[in-house]
């Protein structure tokens, strides 16, 4: 539960994924070294602001899915992931489709780019002033609260924006 009751939703994009084997489905594309690093960064980053989701919905791709894992590895009381197929390179509205039907008070939400990135611009009432906000890259993390009693009830434009995160390492 949040200290006010809102309903806070941490909308995360994948970390950087491997490209060494061209012939691997994207679908199945791991998480690289620098990757693994910016997940864990983002987990100590979650706890250390008291950012604890309580329900996640992520891509069932590889590389969200290890995304999560060394995210929850920094939780002391991490939930499993709801692994949603219809999330792998989702559209903003199939985004928003899923967030609707969330019980958590606190929802982590795991996706791709372009499509994580143009959800997050459509969520905030004032987006963060961040530069790298509009690019949502890899381990991009909004944390938003909502004015609502149910997610259902969550409408674009009406988030208040708490904070962004992006990883240390870039490059």
């Amino acid at each position: 539960m949040t200290p006010d009751g809102h309903r806070r939703l941490i909308l995360t994009r994948h970390a950087k994924s491997d490209w060494s084997d061209p012939s691997l489905p994207d679908h199945d594309r791991p998480l690289n070294g620098r990757g693994q690093r910016a997940a864990t960064e983002l987990g100590q980053w979650l706890v250390s602001r008291d950012y604890l989701p309580d329900q996640v919905l992520c891509s069932d791709a590889c590389r969200t899915r290890e995304t999560w894992a060394a995210i929850a590895r920094s939780l002391s009381d991490a939930p499993d992931a709801d692994l949603i197929a219809a999330l792998y390179h989702a559209e903003a509205a199939t985004m928003l489709q899923h967030l609707k039907g969330a019980t958590g008070q606190t929802v982590m939400m795991i996706g791709h780019n372009p499509g994580i990135g143009e959800f997050a611009s459509t969520l905030p009432a004032t987006p963060p002033t961040d530069p790298d906000f509009a690019r949502y890259p890899t381990s991009a993390t909004l944390v938003v609260n909502f004015d609502a009693t149910g997610w259902d009830q969550i409408t674009p434009g009406t988030g208040a924006t708490l904070d962004f995160f992006t990883p240390s390492e870039r490059g």
